[in-house]
């Protein structure tokens, strides 16, 4: 008998025996609830499989009753989140946690507002050490210096009909506005389409074969278009230059990501094709102006004003696609690049107050094709003090193959004008708003802080207009050297160069 009671007393007692009698009854023991736990994850996971917020599946998209809704929760995100990336991080407390600052297209929106004014510049944003990470960890497989995508996963995003939705959240409308384009723009508009131009010789347009051309293209797939009449459709700038020198100033991309644009929906551009202005356009003063607002364009900064790393102020893009329903998507493509390329430009106007000079009047045309359909579009900002509003204005839409090739050259002729007649002035005006600004703007050396939250400033004026926007474009420098390296790295090179 003593030795039982010996023994019960030795015996270790379980921590889940002592708490039973503290515990509701019904309560199981933790380590149970975390095995209902897990099961109902895993039943979650079988129910909800997760979606890539980069290149969402274009089903799921289209079927979906509602907005994408996050990994892993049942909350439904705000329209305008639907089809982007997660939740925007608080800037400050993302770089106390990570030592850096958040990348650009992850910035809350209120920080990435267009309505620069002298004390707010709309600076070069620096292409973050992780992103360049992944870039060169991609480098193995990667087979352009564009970052190309296939044509088929680049208009993915496109073809989800709340599209323009989500760039009316962002300012960006594909329709005309209550007060239209400028009395000037109309009549500019008038010039294009009629004035008559030269049309080529020995193409797949001739007259006695462009019936059976075009019934060659029935059924063929978008590249097929592009390699027959997409140039007939659209001349190529470049090309042209090589007997007419006044395109030199003239660049072209042909499927090529416009990595170095700032992103208004966080989906990069990838046009079938582009024109804007190359970088021996401008002259050397107008490029130095240029430089805090272009960062390193070759390491991957990111400006309002390029493409492409080669391409300056685009002006016009073209989207090709095969079926009438889909040059609905070709639309949405051309209408989130051209704002884009309009934005640069306000920006730019903006910057030397001279914004109300482009209000209303066309900066960029789109053309929409498919193997008999053309739609040209001229695209406008409608600004407001400091919100700007971005629309398209219809220019033409008609069947190119109907009444024997009739309008087959129509597209051409108008491209062609744009070329001879719009482009031009187009480029004397950003050469005269590059010409005002100011000169030797110099964020290398900002004043010492001990506090590092401070010295991740460009200037206390940006900092009292909450300028996390500025946060980041004070991180540019002139040269290559300094724009590869972090702020308090910047600092010290500047100290050390003096």
């Amino acid at each position: 008998m003593a030795r039982t009671q010996t023994a019960a007393r030795k015996a270790p007692t379980s921590p889940a025996s002592n708490n039973q009698g503290n515990r509701p009854q019904g309560v199981q023991p933790r380590k149970h609830r975390s095995r209902q736990h897990a099961t109902r994850r895993a039943n979650r996971s079988r129910l909800y499989p997760a979606v890539s917020s980069e290149t969402p599946d274009p089903q799921v998209l289209q079927n979906s009753p509602a907005p994408l809704q996050s990994r892993g929760r049942k909350r439904k995100q705000p329209t305008e989140h639907a089809l982007e990336p997660s939740p925007d991080p608080d800037p400050v407390a993302f770089w106390a946690k990570e030592g850096r600052w958040p990348e650009a297209q992850d910035w809350p929106e209120d920080m990435l507002r267009t309505d620069f004014a002298m004390d707010r510049l709309p600076l070069a944003r620096k292409k973050s050490s992780s992103a360049l990470s992944r870039k060169r960890s991609n480098s193995a497989t990667s087979t352009t210096p564009s970052d190309q995508k296939p044509r088929e996963d680049k208009s993915a995003l496109y073809r989800d009909t709340r599209y323009p939705l989500l760039l009316q959240t962002k300012g960006s409308y594909m329709d005309i506005s209550e007060l239209g384009i400028t009395d000037s723009s109309k009549q500019l508009l008038g010039d294009l389409i009629s004035n008559d131009q030269p049309v080529p010789q020995g193409t797949l347009f001739d007259d006695d074969i462009f019936v059976d051309a075009c019934r060659n293209l029935e059924n063929k797939n978008e590249a097929r278009i592009i390699q027959d009449i997409s140039r007939l459709i659209v001349p190529s700038a470049e090309s042209l230059a090589l007997r007419n020198k006044s395109y030199k100033r003239l660049i072209e991309s042909v499927n090529e990501g416009w990595n170095n644009s700032i992103s208004l929906t966080g989906t990069r551009p990838q046009p079938d094709f582009s024109v804007g202005f190359r970088r021996d356009a401008f002259t050397e003063d107008q490029l130095a102006k240029l430089s805090p607002f272009i960062g390193d364009f070759v390491a991957g900064d990111q400006s309002f004003f390029m493409a492409t790393y080669s391409m300056y102020f685009p002006f016009l893009t073209c989207e090709v696609k095969c079926g009438a329903a889909a040059l609905d998507i070709a639309d949405r493509q051309n209408a989130h690049s051209m704002t884009l390329a309009v934005r640069g430009i306000v920006e730019l106007f903006r910057a030397v107050q001279r914004e109300d000079t482009v209000d209303r009047k066309i900066l960029a045309f789109s053309i929409s094709h498919d193997h008999q359909l053309v739609r040209v579009y001229g695209h406008y900002p409608v600004i407001s003090g400091k919100d700007t509003k971005y629309y398209r204005h219809p220019i033409r839409n008609f069947v190119f193959t109907e009444l024997d090739g009739k309008e087959k050259w129509a597209a051409y002729r108008f491209t062609k004008n744009v070329y001879d007649m719009w482009m031009p002035a187009h480029f004397a005006n950003i050469c005269s708003a590059i010409d005002q600004l100011p000169p030797n703007l110099d964020f290398d050396d900002p004043p010492h802080s001990d506090d590092p939250m401070q010295s991740g400033a460009c200037s206390a004026s940006a900092d009292e207009q909450g300028g996390g926007q500025s946060s980041i474009a004070a991180q540019q420098a002139v040269t290559p050297n300094t724009l590869l390296g972090g702020v308090a790295a910047k600092r010290r090179k500047g100290r050390t160069a003096r």
